[in-house]
């Protein structure tokens, strides 16, 4: 077998192995698909031919007569680390490549982690799949068009039109040149593309459901392929050396869907240990078996944990108890890399750097995640909202398709800790006549219902900013940047009649007539924007902010200012700071586009946590003891932060005992 396919084990936090030749640049990464995982699987990234086909003349394969480039899978190509960096208008690509697979009997399921926008694949000249959906999943039995000899050779069509305001497209650009706060675009593969090996009988999928409140975990499993009577799955969940349950379910019309019960220990200090929270984010080894009889078919590593998030009157519930969130808008981009992370490690980086800053959580805006920075999201303990990418034209078809994708978001990521609230819809985007026209108040709350009827576990946020019309949480933006306006407009002294009947921030009304506060928690999920960018960069006079600072001083103290106002605020849950990092001319962020602090973490946390907050600031600070340093360049131009020394920085531990970090 090629080296490429070499068999993996089930140490799922391992890397597809770079290889020599044509592969030397693929991108590390883990188990594509952390929480069912086998053992037998080939990474496809690296080197794979590619063409432009601007005029669409080509509609199958045989078409193409000439590949004019090789491109980095799975680096989109307007990403310079995809070795193409072309930003131009391109509504057809093509890419194609050969592979082989170890010898083994069974069937070969071919995955694409994302395709922007719509893909059609062909394998060994013939058509095996279309897929619509830039941000979702998509998997394709390939067994029957296999070669008995030889390499076998994929082929993928990627329609992505740069003009269509009417399909899911987030943050990405109509415009030739990225303006205001919109983006460059991401055409074709942007997520992992893989195989591997499965039974004539598997597991296809499988979902987790924690119960807090009567000590259960729901579970899920459907099986596909040939059905026998008799079949069994075992389900054995551990944490650590303690066994939790070994417990073994008769297999009915392919599905599974049980209650499992644990040994509830009643009291909470024991309870304590086994739940999932930013400060102890346990998590449950899962080993999930197939059998038929005394034969083992199938077999998948997966995790969940023991976590529960509601809404209780005004507050956010984590495991039954109030708690405040922190989050921060994270837009998931990188400057060679776009919308891919450059590596697996560059994922649990921004994990780490965002809990570094006092940050409990972020929220994903317009951009549906890889699924790996979720996978560190679980192991690390940080909180994530998990947010559509919009549309921007309300059409039939762009509610068809908002529709469908969002349902394949949920599908795939409802087994994942870390996701505590879905929101369909942000600022209006997508449905701008809210306040006048019923057809969209009536998508924004068909959506948020959809999203309660696939999910009744978490709060949904159907419009997130204003003009709510359904929705567990008021989310409310406001940029305003001086914080005694901020303390005024919210502080206690305010009637919350008065916010909801004359205040406008962001010239919006923030609900809808019809549909006035009824008690949800309110919090200000997104504020601040302070831009800041070192005079010395390209093109630093163009760098776009909702407020820009002078220094790197002024933006330490513009930043201390909004959070002492906004920590204080007796009506809010919760908050959302604008923004992560700087993303291409959007300079908002509190870490520069390369991760870079712009000023020290330990100020940053500070701030983000509220003076005079002594215990959760021990709690999250405690994590800030492992030096960073940048004698070993951990973060490009560390410098710019005034670092001068190995212990004027600090890290989160790692993590250790986490599932998957020890062979099986």
């Amino acid at each position: 077998m090629h080296s490429l396919g070499k068999r993996l084990k089930d140490c799922y936090e391992l890397s597809c192995d770079p290889t020599t030749g044509d592969n030397s640049s693929q991108i590390e990464i883990g188990y594509p698909r952390p929480q069912l995982r086998r053992a037998s699987w080939i990474c496809l990234n690296g080197s794979w031919k590619f063409t432009f086909d601007d005029a669409g003349q080509f509609v199958r394969p045989g078409d193409i007569s000439d590949w004019t480039h090789t491109i980095q899978v799975p680096f989109a190509p307007e990403c310079t680390k995809s070795g193409i960096g072309d930003t131009g208008f391109h509504p057809n690509c093509w890419y194609e490549r050969e592979f082989d697979l170890p010898e083994q009997e069974g069937r070969v399921l071919l995955h694409f982690g994302a395709v922007d926008y719509r893909a059609r694949v062909w394998v060994n000249g013939q058509f095996v799949a279309d897929h619509e959906g830039g941000h979702t999943p998509f998997s394709i039995d390939i067994t029957h068009v296999l070669n008995e000899n030889g390499p076998q050779r994929v082929t993928l069509w990627a329609q992505d039109d740069p003009f269509d305001l009417a399909k899911p497209r987030g943050k990405q650009d109509w415009q030739l040149e990225p303006h205001s706060l919109w983006y460059p675009r991401t055409s074709g593969i942007w997520q992992t593309v893989w195989a591997e090996v499965v039974p004539s009988t598997y597991i296809e999928h499988i979902r987790w459901t924690p119960h807090f409140e009567r000590w259960e975990i729901g579970f899920e499993a459907f099986v596909t392929g040939e059905q026998y009577d008799g079949m069994q799955i075992k389900v054995k969940l551990t944490v650590g050396c303690q066994l939790l349950v070994n417990d073994t379910y008769e297999v009915i019309n392919g599905e599974i869907h049980r209650r499992i019960a644990l040994s509830d220990p009643g009291i909470d200090d024991y309870r304590n240990e086994l739940l999932w929270s930013p400060e102890k984010p346990t998590l449950i080894d899962a080993q999930v078996q197939l059998w038929q009889d005394d034969k083992l078919v199938d077999e998948v590593k997966s995790y969940t944990a023991m976590r529960t998030v509601a809404i209780q009157r005004d507050r956010f519930m984590l495991n039954g108890h109030p708690y405040y969130l922190r989050l921060v808008l994270d837009q998931g981009y990188w400057p060679d890399t776009l919308m891919t992370a450059p590596s697996d490690e560059a994922l649990r980086r921004d994990v780490e750097l965002v809990k570094m800053m006092g940050f409990n959580g972020v929220r994903k805006h317009q951009k549906i995640e890889d699924p790996r920075f979720l996978y560190w999201a679980d192991v690390l303990g940080l909180m994530v909202w998990e947010e559509m990418p919009s549309a921007y034209r309300f059409t039939p078809k762009a509610v068809e398709r908002m529709t469908k994708e969002w349902t394949e978001v949920i599908n795939r990521d409802a087994s994942h800790p870390c996701i505590v609230v879905w929101v369909p819809f942000n600022e209006s985007w997508g449905v701008p006549d809210l306040t006048a026209t019923e057809p969209h108040r009536h998508c924004v709350q068909a959506l948020y219902h959809l999203t309660k009827t696939l999910d009744p576990t978490r709060p949904v946020v159907g419009n997130d900013g204003w003009e709510s019309a359904a929705t567990d949480i008021l989310a409310i933006h406001d940029y305003d940047n001086k914080p005694t306006r901020l303390a005024k407009r919210y502080g206690p002294e305010v009637k919350l009649s008065d916010l909801f009947d004359r205040q406008r921030p962001g010239g919006r009304v923030l609900t809808l007539d019809g549909h006035p506060h009824n008690g949800q928690p309110i919090m200000l999920t997104e504020f601040g924007g302070i831009a800041y960018a070192d005079r010395e960069q390209p093109d630093a006079d163009k760098v776009w902010g909702y407020v820009r600072s002078s220094d790197v001083s002024e933006l330490q103290i513009r930043y201390t200012a909004l959070l002492d106002v906004v920590n204080k605020v007796g009506m809010f849950s919760g908050f959302c700071y604008t923004q992560l990092t700087d993303t291409f001319q959007e300079a908002n962020g509190l870490l520069y586009a390369d991760r870079t602090p712009k000023f020290p973490l330990e100020a940053i946390a500070y701030a983000t946590l509220g003076r005079g907050e002594e215990e959760e600031e021990d709690v999250m600070l405690s994590g800030v003891k492992a030096s960073w340093s940048p004698e070993e360049n951990v973060f490009p131009g560390a410098a710019k932060a005034g670092w001068t020394s190995a212990d004027s920085i600090q890290s989160v531990p790692n993590c250790g005992g986490y599932p998957g970090s020890q062979p099986r």
